[in-house]
């Protein structure tokens, strides 16, 4: 992690949020099932705002644009070619998991599509069965919004926090220990998200 860290802080502060963008646009997008590590990239774009190297506001902007917008096409993917898509062999170890996310979107409609924000497998394909399953553009774009809206701050946010921890230890004992300071926190506060989610069955 304080490698990934190490490469982020040295890389230009456009590339940066281009880079964010790209992955968590992409994590939406792309094909149903396969998950980026779109989480992990806000947080570690959080913490270099944190540091200084990007902008806070440049970072929530390009967060929470590129989830809504990723979020967007993958429901346009599912709902043009999605039935097509979720025949293929390739998806199969991941039958039961597609099922979980069926059964969030039968039950819950379009919350499921703020509550699966939240789970990274659940981001990467509610938006493509949102739009299989014919949900109202509107109405699948309302809870999109107000998902992608909560979630791009919440993490971009807790990134910044971490990146509080990295400044402070800097300070103190140099830029290495406080690379490490910086991954705990961020491994921290992925397990800590991980629990939660565990508890609430989501």
């Amino acid at each position: 992690m304080s490698g990934l860290v190490d490469r982020l802080l040295g890389l230009p502060s456009w590339l940066v949020l281009v880079i964010t963008g790209l992955v968590v646009f992409a994590e939406d997008a792309r094909f149903v099932g396969f998950v980026l590590p779109g989480e992990t990239v806000a947080l570690l774009a959080g913490a270099a705002a944190k540091l200084g190297h990007v902008s806070l506001v440049g970072v929530l902007v390009v967060v929470v644009v590129a989830a809504i917008v990723g979020d967007t096409v993958g429901y346009e993917v599912g709902r043009h070619v999605g039935p097509r898509v979720l025949q293929l062999s390739i998806l199969q170890k991941r039958r039961g998991r597609l099922d979980d996310a069926r059964e969030l979107l039968a039950r819950r409609g379009g919350s499921a599509v703020f509550l699966g924000r939240w789970v990274a497998f659940f981001r990467a394909v509610l938006p493509a069965l949102a739009g299989t399953a014919r949900m109202p553009y509107r109405r699948f774009l309302a809870f999109n919004a107000a998902g992608g809206l909560a979630w791009g701050v919440a993490v971009v946010l807790l990134g910044y926090a971490a990146g509080a921890s990295y400044a402070r230890v800097e300070k103190l004992v140099g830029r290495d220990a406080a690379f490490l300071a910086l991954a705990l926190a961020i491994i921290a506060l992925v397990v800590w998200r991980l629990r939660r989610r565990g508890r609430s069955g989501i």
